[in-house]
């Protein structure tokens, strides 16, 4: 067999990498690890629906308040006006994903990738196929790395690949309980707490039928099930029933070369796009899919590899600054319980608010208050200098 391009991954980023190729005419197969589903809470923005063209059977709950709770357990609910996050269950999420993809036209192979080989004939992919166990080899002009943040692809192709940092996310799927004081199917709990999470947060994030409670650590040695046990017990969520459990890496920074200037490049977790702070993966994925088959196209229309790097240049063009804004979020409040309260209080602000989730629900900061961006930076400094005392309401 032998393709335009061959995609390994069957996530979000590598479904819609391969459907925007197949849209657009090329001859492209995707390969899928099936069975595997990613710990994720399951939130997109309404740009990612606007985008994708996701439709409205996708999405399991409409989250309408976002709920911060801080170390001493104050909690500080944000409205989320003028729009909604919306929730799906990646198990449904990523199958709809792939099935869309293949009815545009790509080929779906499910397997375990291997190895690159390359000849005189060209570049050859070799994986393991999961009905038959034979090692099969596909012949493709490039090669699309979609294989998450331990990326094989991203280790043995892109100088860097070996060196992503990443936190470990845990999630327990449960059976949620009815609306109570404690649970409320409409809002997200993020839970900034140094004894569930000593470096990043905790979350109970409704999914309509079920809930997903989890928490990620980049730190060697916590006990990740314990700390979500813990989770579950303050949030009154210990008898619900469990539905599965899963665990992976999360990166948590854009790797600074995401192609081998020949005949690869990568995209989502192993080319290091979730966003630092907030952990959000699906939107940049998708985006990563959908950049990574923009440089492909043009690669394969020029026969210049250099256009391999136009996925990286385009992504962090839109999306750079953000990455950067969060990032010093994550350095500023997460290093200690006490920055935890703190950034917990200045959740209060209601420029705050409205700012983050703009930013949040359309993907990019909002310039046209610039008023409201001086008045959070100088609020943002006498927090981070102690000025303000943590019980500030």
């Amino acid at each position: 067999m032998s393709y335009d391009v061959v995609v390994i991954g069957g996530g979000p980023c590598g479904a819609t990498a391969a459907n925007d190729l197949a849209r657009a005419g090329c001859d492209v197969a995707f390969l899928d690890r099936a069975g595997r589903i990613k710990p994720c809470g399951g939130a997109i923005p309404p740009r990612l629906i606007e985008d994708f063209s996701i439709p409205a059977g996708q999405l399991v709950a409409h989250i309408q308040t976002a709920r911060m709770i801080s170390p001493t357990q104050r909690a500080v609910d944000i409205p989320i006006e003028n729009g909604f996050v919306g929730m799906v269950d990646r198990e449904h999420f990523d199958e709809f994903l792939r099935v869309r993809a293949v009815e545009n036209g790509a080929v779906r192979l499910i397997g375990t990738y291997l190895r690159l080989e390359r000849d005189a004939d060209g570049t050859h992919v070799i994986y393991r196929d999961k009905a038959t166990g034979a090692e099969m080899r596909l012949a493709t002009r490039l090669v699309i790395g979609a294989d998450g943040a331990r990326s094989v692809v991203a280790k043995t192709e892109v100088p860097g690949g070996d060196k992503i940092p990443y936190v470990i996310a845990y999630h327990e799927i449960i059976k949620a309980p009815a609306a109570s004081n404690s649970y409320d199917p409409g809002r997200c709990d993020v839970i900034y707490d140094g004894k569930i999470s000593p470096d990043f947060y905790g979350w109970v994030f409704p999914h309509g039928e079920h809930c997903s409670v989890g928490m990620g650590t980049g730190i060697d040695g916590i006990d990740l099930k314990q700390a979500t046990a813990d989770l579950r017990a303050s949030a009154g969520l210990t008898g619900c029933e469990t539905i599965r459990r899963e665990g992976a890496p999360i990166p948590l920074r854009p790797m600074d070369r995401w192609d081998n200037g020949r005949d690869v490049v990568l995209a989502g977790d192993a080319a290091g796009v979730v966003a630092p702070s907030s952990g959000e993966g699906i939107y940049y994925a998708m985006v990563g899919g959908r950049v990574a088959a923009t440089a492909a196209q043009a690669t394969l229309a020029t026969g210049r590899a250099s256009k391999l790097k136009l996925a990286r240049k385009l992504f962090m063009k839109e999306h750079g600054t953000v990455f950067k804004v969060l990032r010093s979020m994550q350095d500023a409040y997460y290093k200690s319980d006490e920055r935890r309260e703190r950034f917990v209080s200045l959740c209060h602000d209601v420029d705050v608010q409205k700012l983050t989730f703009e930013a949040y629900m359309n993907k990019k900061l909002v310039s046209a208050r610039p008023l409201a961006h001086i008045k959070i930076g100088f609020k943002n400094v006498r927090h981070l200098m102690g000025f303000v005392p943590p019980e500030y309401v």
